[in-house]
């Protein structure tokens, strides 16, 4: 089951949550709670919302790259709520397929934690629906091997380079779909780098492969399973389900995560109180202890539409 204050909502989402079939009446009422909610939200940019004295109430909606699913569920939504009085309502995919979600209005969402930064230009101009103008990188985690203990190659996966072992009859390597998530782009530039690099043809051969492509949300789950030998994961997500991993020698591959509120975010001073908290000392902290590097500052895309109260966080 989620941990406190996290509702992770897949594939199957049931609109039981008055923000997916929202009123004219009730999108000013929202409006009117986003407005005098401002001040709480404020009072915690730039700062350690744990530390605020006033709280919130209610859901926001983040939208997040399946890598930061455990991350999320385990730590960073549990920690909001606790800090803020606020619940989270999680839902995660690949990143591409969450923007074309955003954007055939699939998914509804408040916030959006990407983990490749050009994911956010599919979602901003009027052609792609406006709905981001502004996004904060905030941190990254280096792309890595992640391993199954008890498969017969893990002996050679320590003590040889992992592009030595890979491409071995009957290794079973997975990784995620490059159309729908930039960990699987990472993966395939990985295997066709050491291919070039170290003239093995057989990695080139595994990156056009379309066997043992999972989704994001899947992968780990297929590696502890024992269906694969190995997998690409970020080390956020590694770090998070107790992984082995080897690094990727050759290569200096990362996600690049970023966050940013949606355009017409159905609770948007949630939205921006959830970006104050992770980019604050507590969120900071949080990143740093679980696999990523946090980016101070944030690197930014859109200065000038960055709501008034968090421009001192970003």
């Amino acid at each position: 089951m989620p941990h406190l204050g996290v509702t992770l909502k897949r594939m199957a989402r049931t609109p039981s949550t008055s923000h997916w079939s929202t009123t004219h009446l009730g999108r000013a009422v929202m409006s009117l709670v986003a407005a005098t909610s401002l001040l709480s939200v404020a009072a915690v940019v730039g700062t350690d919302v744990a530390g605020a004295s006033t709280r919130g109430s209610g859901p926001v909606d983040v939208l997040y790259a399946g890598s930061f699913e455990d991350l999320m569920q385990q730590v960073v939504g549990p920690a909001f709520t606790k800090a803020t009085g606020y619940s989270v309502n999680g839902f995660s995919d690949g990143s591409d397929a969450l923007a074309s979600e955003i954007r055939g209005r699939t998914e509804v969402g408040d916030v959006f934690i990407s983990a490749s930064p050009t994911v956010n230009n599919t979602l901003e101009g009027s052609a792609n629906g406006s709905w981001v103008s502004w996004y904060a990188g905030f941190a990254t985690s280096p792309l890595v091997l992640g391993y199954n203990p008890s498969s017969k190659f893990a002996a050679a996966l320590k003590s040889k380079s992992w592009y030595e072992v890979v491409g071995q009859p009957g290794f079973l390597l997975g990784r995620t779909d490059p159309t729908t998530d930039p960990k699987g782009v990472l993966a395939v530039e990985a295997l066709d780098k050491a291919a070039r690099a170290h003239h093995l043809p057989g990695l080139a051969t595994l990156a056009t492969s379309s066997a043992n492509v999972f989704p994001e949300t899947s992968l780990v789950g297929e590696l502890q399973a024992g269906q694969l030998d190995a997998g690409f994961f970020y080390g956020v997500e590694a770090s998070a389900a107790h992984l082995r991993t080897v690094p990727l020698n050759g290569t200096h591959l990362s996600a690049q995560y970023t966050i940013t509120v949606l355009n017409r975010a159905p609770h948007a001073a949630a939205a921006r109180a959830f970006v104050a908290f992770l980019l604050g000392n507590s969120g900071q902290a949080i990143l740093k202890r679980n696999g990523l590097v946090p980016s101070v500052p944030p690197t930014l895309s859109g200065r000038h539409a960055v709501p008034n109260d968090l421009k001192h966080t970003v």
